[in-house]
């Protein structure tokens, strides 16, 4: 056999070879840990491995916007410490909760943050505070008496503390899914503390399945009571619901979600409020935002937004569920479930 011909038949080999590798589709993995003071757990399809680059970009994020870091930027803003400066990821977040805050005539606002320690929502002791304690703390709340200037935090009242917790964890869902996206992952599932986005499609070749939970109390396990199952993708959702951080005291359920104007937690029909959108941070904080207006002033700022969907479950006067869905979101619902 000539030279020529044998080295023909190797590059026809190789070519070969080639074709059957770049065939073989990348395997799907799955990665999981802790941030936030909450968990995630994140699918995606690609050869390569990024559980430790996922794991890093977190922990960057909790030294950025984490409240449970004392070191954390925001944790020396709310110290009043005049020397830090905010990074990139901060800035995001504020311009968004100063957004957010205005298309909801003010009822997402991060400096509930006085209004939080006092209810006790994140610690095991909650009470309820008197009339004359909370009107004391609403002179530090509203966004008006906060700005970013030359990347610093500039408060009104050094009283003022923020609290990121309604849209930080849609945020970090982002960032996670930017990073997947810029090194080419084009199919995956982020979810970190029951906010996530999905795109393309699961392993089965099918768009991703997940649950919203019925908003019944004691419904403390994700996914172990679901209301329904929606089929996302290439889109973000969050859920807020008052049916988990609550406590009850001489017969009264007081929830986490906290009117920035009253100071205390809302009371309405609403139980639980899903919203799509193209990214998590936005879902998150327009979440909030509905739950806190109540039912008829979701319906309101569901019309100006049109860009967001939305899952709405309330309850009438005789206090049985009802459920409200967007039309966009009428074809992403699993009819079976």
């Amino acid at each position: 056999m000539s030279t020529n011909k044998v080295f023909r038949l190797f590059l026809f080999g190789l070519s070969c070879s080639l074709l059957i590798i770049s065939c073989k589709k990348a395997e799907y993995k799955f990665t999981q840990g802790d941030a936030q003071g909450t968990t995630y757990h994140i699918t995606y399809q690609s050869e390569k491995n990024f559980a430790v680059e996922i794991d890093s970009i977190l922990k960057a994020f909790d030294k950025s916007l984490s409240a449970w870091d004392s070191t954390s930027i925001i944790s020396r803003i709310n110290k009043n410490d005049s020397t830090v400066k905010v990074d990139s990821l901060f800035s995001r977040v504020f311009r968004k909760a100063k957004e957010v805050n205005l298309a909801s005539d003010g009822m997402f606002d991060i400096t509930v943050g006085p209004l939080v320690r006092k209810w006790g929502f994140y610690k095991k002791t909650k009470t309820v505070p008197d009339s004359t304690e909370i009107k004391a703390l609403l002179a530090n709340v509203g966004m008006e008496k906060v700005r970013l200037e030359n990347n610093k935090v500039i408060k009104q009242t050094p009283g003022i503390i923020l609290d990121v917790n309604a849209i930080a964890q849609g945020f970090s869902v982002d960032v996670v899914s930017e990073y997947l996206e810029k090194h080419g992952v084009k199919n995956y599932l982020v979810e970190i503390g029951g906010e996530l986005k999905g795109k393309g499609k699961n392993a089965r070749g099918e768009k991703w399945r997940v649950g919203i939970d019925k908003p019944i109390d004691g419904n403390q396990e994700a996914g172990a009571k679901l209301q329904t199952i929606v089929h996302l993708k290439d889109k973000a959702m969050a859920t807020s619901g008052n049916y988990r951080n609550y406590f009850v005291e001489n017969g009264v359920k007081y929830a986490h979600h906290l009117n920035p104007r009253t100071g205390y937690p809302s009371k309405n029909t609403l139980l639980s409020v899903s919203i799509l959108a193209n990214d998590c941070m936005t879902a998150d904080a327009f979440g909030t935002a509905c739950i806190v207006s109540g039912f008829e002033k979701t319906l309101k700022i569901l019309e100006k937004h049109k860009e967001l969907e939305a899952y709405l479950i309330y309850s009438d006067e005789k206090g049985n569920f009802k459920v409200y869905m967007s039309e966009g979101l009428k074809k992403m619902v699993d009819p079976t479930k």
